[in-house]
């Protein structure tokens, strides 16, 4: 077995990819219009890893999905969790569950899909201001 794809449904195609790839930084790996089924599928990646991609599917007669529709969360490993939130922070994300153990943190996409943000290797050492740094809103 082998894992090929994660799939969320998005409600506004272009939001979306702003934030996976301008955002996140992941890049677009194939796109495919399906005219007669009126949907657009996009697969992205993180740099250098294709071996997990998700999949963005868009129905273009689709007015939005209630969280129900969506699922639990993405998790991507970064190589240094503060740095990476700093860089969010600065573009305007919010993190809703901030860094405070040097690990994991957690934001959301214009959908409202939960993205875990996990620390590549051991826990960086506690650090402000993500120490004090309390949740904002649902993760």
């Amino acid at each position: 077995m082998k894992y090929l794809h994660t799939m969320v449904r998005v409600s506004d195609l272009e939001a979306s990819l702003d934030f996976y790839i301008k955002t996140l930084g992941l890049v677009e790996h194939s796109r495919q219009e399906v005219e007669s089924g009126r949907f657009t599928l996009v697969f992205l990646h993180a740099p250098g890893d294709q071996a997990a991609m998700i999949e963005l599917t868009y129905n273009w007669d689709e007015s939005g999905y209630s969280s129900g529709r969506n699922f639990g969360h993405i998790a991507y490993q970064v190589d240094n969790i503060y740095i990476f939130c700093q860089q969010l922070l600065d573009q305007g994300v919010i993190i809703n569950r901030p860094p405070r153990d040097g690990h994991m943190a957690f934001i959301k996409s214009p959908d409202g899909i939960s993205i875990e943000l996990i620390q590549k290797g051991e826990s960086l050492p506690l650090q402000e201001p993500w120490l004090s740094m309390t949740n904002e809103g649902t993760w």
